[in-house]
């Protein structure tokens, strides 16, 4: 059986409802029409939007999740060496001096890390944000277009 869209038999319904108008009673204004199609299709973009915007936040979490791990491996492989360093070459004085060293250069490291990870972070989410501003203003020019013209042709009518 072939994929289909679970959507596709409601999506034909909505475009071929078109909304009743109401005659000019004395008590009630001409209701609008509006155009579902045109509707629909602007809720399939904003859907389309929000698809990009969640895989690039999930491929931006895989990319900084690698990143992360290849920063701990070698921290953990550059403890190792100095931790095997100290203990072959062992005077008390010596070593101490290695642990200060070695004990400021992971606490540096670290910070750069961190700093590292928060730019990556915080750059997926310009991009993200990006994605849903662009949206949001193309949606919101769609719809007006969409209120015009309906404007425009229920005038012509």
């Amino acid at each position: 059986m072939a994929n289909q869209n679970p959507f596709a038999d409601m999506m034909k319904t909505f475009s071929e409802f078109k909304m009743p108008t109401m005659g000019a009673m004395p008590s009630m204004p001409a209701m609008p029409s509006f155009d579902v199609t045109a509707l629909m299709n602007v809720s399939r973009r904003n859907a389309e939007a929000c698809s990009a915007a969640s895989q690039m936040i999930a491929e931006g979490c895989q990319a900084l999740a690698r990143r992360q791990a290849e920063l701990a491996r070698a921290q953990v492989e550059k403890s190792l060496k100095s931790t095997k360093d100290m203990l072959v070459n062992g005077s008390p004085e010596i070593n101490t001096t290695k642990q200060v060293d070695l004990a400021k250069t992971m606490f540096e490291s670290n910070l750069n890390n961190l700093r590292e990870a928060g730019e990556v972070v915080s750059k997926m989410g310009f991009e993200v944000f990006n994605i849903y501003s662009r949206r949001a203003s193309e949606s919101i020019e769609e719809i007006s277009s969409t209120a015009t013209s309906t404007a425009t042709k229920r005038k012509a009518a």
